[in-house]
């Protein structure tokens, strides 16, 4: 059964929303609620869809069938300039970071508002970023714990430095929800427990909508309250992280012999 709605609002509700590409069912008709505020998990094995229903979340993508709404906007019915204002609340963290890496650390940040700026704006902050901006991007490095990092190559970064950039790009961007994919999957997980628990703290000082995609499942039922549990495109579960039984994780992971030999590259 799914979680219903809490809060003041609804962030994100598919109604009855799918996704194919070509023949595949990325994402099977699917409806579900993520109320303004909510830290939400998506868990299952990889090509299992949760890039997917991410995509369709932050409109990058359109349904193939049904609806979404995002931050109070039906997607399907918005202009194309409505459709990035929507975009620009929303924040992103890709599974590989997106950072550029020749560019400074700082110059990575301002990226964070593109949706605001344009393309023309964003580029005059590569080159002449204000005081005023600068100094605020400062702050957010300091709030992840690299405030030191202000000026440096982003190639030169570690792994786990380089997420907290995303993390301060994305919040630099002033956005109602966070939307994470795989963040930590390419570091130990000492630090990857300390970024989840980083995004965890950001969300509530920020009152922000969390949904972030994780294969480790220990983190996931650790620091997320709710999760959503995919599998072949399909919701397996829906349901508050303290009520779901050991058994419904194993039954979740529990791949047939084809689907091992699968490496998750047709479904995302």
């Amino acid at each position: 059964m799914a979680v219903p709605p809490r809060g003041p609002g609804v962030a994100f509700e598919l109604k009855d929303a799918g996704c194919r590409y070509g023949r595949l069912d990325a994402l099977v008709p699917t409806s579900l609620c993520i109320a303004s505020g909510e830290r939400v998990g998506l868990v299952g094995p990889s090509g299992s869809g949760k890039t997917t229903l991410l995509r369709l979340l932050n409109a990058t993508v359109p349904p193939s069938s049904g609806g979404v709404s995002a931050l109070g906007r039906q997607i399907d019915a918005l202009s194309s300039r409505s459709l990035r204002s929507v975009r620009s609340r929303i924040a992103t963290i890709p599974q590989h970071l997106g950072l550029v890496p020749n560019l400074r650390v700082w110059q990575n940040v301002a990226i964070g508002r593109i949706g605001q700026r344009g393309f023309a704006g964003t580029l005059k902050d590569l080159l002449f970023l204000s005081k005023d901006a600068l100094g605020e991007i400062h702050e957010l490095l300091d709030r992840v714990g690299i405030e030191e990092k202000l000026f440096a190559r982003t190639s030169q970064l570690s792994g786990g430095q380089r997420q907290r950039v995303a993390v301060a790009r994305a919040l630099f961007q002033k956005p109602e929800a966070i939307l994470a994919d795989e963040p930590v999957s390419s570091v130990d997980p000492a630090r990857a427990a300390n970024l989840v628990a980083l995004l965890n703290d950001l969300e509530k000082e920020h009152g922000l909508t969390l949904v972030i995609s994780l294969h480790n499942l220990d983190l996931a039922r650790k620091h997320l309250p709710r999760l959503i549990g995919l599998r072949s495109g399909q919701v397996r579960f829906d349901q508050e992280t303290v009520s779901i039984e050991d058994r419904v994780f194993d039954d979740l992971y529990d791949l047939s012999g084809s689907e091992m030999l699968d490496d998750g590259g047709e479904r995302k």
